[in-house]
């Protein structure tokens, strides 16, 4: 959303009125991508609520709302947010002294209405719901949570002293992650990267994702403050950020999951393993090429083997791979590591184009540089996205090459 819509924005806002392929200029591509995704937000809304927590609850599992729980309930969470959480928040209240503040891409944050008891002015505020603190708080009955933001919204008393809350919505932001880039004249790629992933901080709002409650008058504030109009909001029934759900899968319930799949080793690698002499795989694909197929078949035991058996090979000379996308734990980042560490030659193309996952492709290269092995950072105006690896191994009758192409 925030690369497609995005850059449908930055086309309207420059006046670009080519028409695409199918006959459509930007302004009708957002309004139709408006009224699909309204129809989407609708339809995950009443599936969340209808049909999946209600079945998790038959299982045990259940996000309890707030003011379900007794009062006993009540004072433990209020414990909790003090020590817990209390001391994290940063309410920001909203006046002629204070502008609209800064809302960060995809966070949490909550609409405070406040009133001042004394004058009855009616006031706006923003409170962010932090990251750094689990998002469903268990309560002492097993698998029963409650959500992160109510347990604020219930103790906003301390942070607003003096002030009535008169209502709380939650409410989250999207920003553009299309940056303009012109890699032609760009003196560095990896610095252009850096630089457009700091831009994106501040980048502009393209969707407003909003407690389906609010009053008109308050999401016209938002609304303005954002610089958005009603194509770019989204009402949300129920939960918001719901990517956080994803937790609850983490849950150890396993008649509730998928069976595990277990990736079997392509037959002529049977046999061998990270234990096994190195050379012994080669000997396997001097017999002729091979496909493997993933994920029905082992990454570990094929192409995984090949890369940390090459690192191992004395008589593997060097190595060369693409990366575009690797784990938090890559075993290739680190059997790449580990064969410059050995002296071999490792040359590796690191993709820092790759779509959401820069950042995290800029810090493997520099682990990677650290270590010694040659980097590249992708090519100018093109993205590799293809996995080539390739071992030179010293053989009898001279250098072999040996590659995997996926």
């Amino acid at each position: 959303f925030s690369k497609r819509v995005g850059g449908l924005k930055r086309m309207r806002a420059a006046g670009v009125a080519n028409l695409t392929l199918d006959g459509w200029a930007p302004d009708v591509q957002l309004q139709l991508i408006s009224k699909a995704v309204q129809q989407m937000v609708e339809t995950e809304s009443a599936c969340l609520h209808e049909d999946i927590l209600p079945a998790l609850a038959q299982h045990g599992v259940r996000i309890v709302s707030y003011d379900e729980l007794d009062s006993a309930q009540k004072e433990r969470l209020k414990a909790y947010y003090l020590k817990e959480v209390y001391p994290i928040l940063t309410p920001l209240a909203v006046d002629p002294g204070h502008p609209f503040p800064f809302i960060s891409h995809l966070s949490l944050s909550l609409a405070v209405l406040l009133r001042d008891t004394s004058s009855g002015d009616v006031q706006f505020a923003r409170v962010k719901v932090p990251q750094t603190r689990p998002r469903w708080v268990p309560i002492d009955f097993p698998l029963h949570f409650v959500p992160l933001e109510q347990i604020i919204t219930a103790n906003l008393d301390s942070l607003f002293k003096g002030m009535e809350v008169v209502a709380v919505y939650p409410f989250r932001v999207t920003r553009n992650a299309d940056i303009a880039r012109n890699e032609e004249e760009a003196d560095d790629l990896l610095e252009m990267i850096n630089e457009e992933l700091r831009e994106r901080r501040f980048a502009p709002v393209v969707r407003l994702e909003v407690d389906a409650s609010i009053p008109p008058e308050w999401l016209a504030l938002l609304q303005g403050q954002l610089h958005l109009d009603n194509t770019d909001t989204y009402p949300i029934r129920g939960l918001m950020r719901r990517v956080d759900l994803f937790a609850l899968a983490d849950i150890n319930l396993p008649h509730l999951k998928y069976k595990p799949w277990t990736p079997f080793t392509p037959p002529k690698f049977s046999g061998l393993s990270s234990k096994a002499r190195p050379s012994e795989i080669f000997s396997v694909i001097r017999q002729g090429d091979l496909l493997v197929h993933h994920p029905y078949q082992s990454f570990q035991s094929s192409t995984q083997l090949f890369i940390e058996s090459a690192a191992r090979d004395p008589q593997v000379l060097a190595i060369k791979q693409t990366l575009y996308r690797t784990s938090e734990q890559s075993a290739v980042i680190a059997a790449l590591i580990q064969a410059a560490e050995r002296g071999k030659q490792v040359a590796a193309l690191v993709e820092v184009k790759a779509r959401s996952d820069e950042a995290k492709n800029i810090e493997w290269a520099r682990k990677l540089e650290d270590a010694g092995c040659h980097v590249t950072y992708g090519l100018v105006g093109l993205k590799t996205h293809c996995k080539v690896s390739l071992a030179i191994r010293q053989e009898e009758d001279g250098l072999r090459a040996y590659y995997h192409i996926g």
